[in-house]
């Protein structure tokens, strides 16, 4: 049986929802450190945009083609804001909007990932 390439692509979203969950977690526990800048993952469609699809080869004459690697790195954020007189940048209301974010998309990804592992299972057992 192929790889199936959605498999992949939810595995990338997990690995990135992850990534972006600590990085509001650090946010929040750093919310009275002064001087403390508030960081977060680029956008998942930017991490899309950098990732081909990779064809595969079924015989040797084929040409294969490499996928490259995204890699996720938390970034300081842009502050939108007032400045804390600490300069402390973490808004802690936006912080939680973001941790809903998280969940939400953890949810998604999952169910999506059930449904199709279901529907693959069915089409295997017929």
């Amino acid at each position: 049986m192929e790889p199936v390439n959605l498999f992949d692509l939810a595995t990338k979203q997990s690995q990135w929802l992850a990534v972006r969950q600590s990085a509001i977690a650090s946010n929040i526990a750093n919310a009275n450190t002064p001087g403390y800048t508030a960081g977060d993952v680029e956008p998942f469609e930017k991490v899309l945009d950098r990732t081909a699809v990779s064809l595969q080869a079924t015989q040797a004459g084929h040409l294969g083609t490499e996928a490259t690697n995204a890699g996720f790195t938390i970034k300081p954020e842009e502050t939108t804001g007032s400045i804390m007189p600490s300069k402390n940048t973490v808004v802690l209301e936006d912080e939680l909007m973001k941790a809903g974010e998280v969940r939400r998309s953890f949810e998604l990804n999952t169910a999506i990932v059930k449904a199709f592992h279901s529907m693959m299972m069915m089409a295997v057992k017929s």
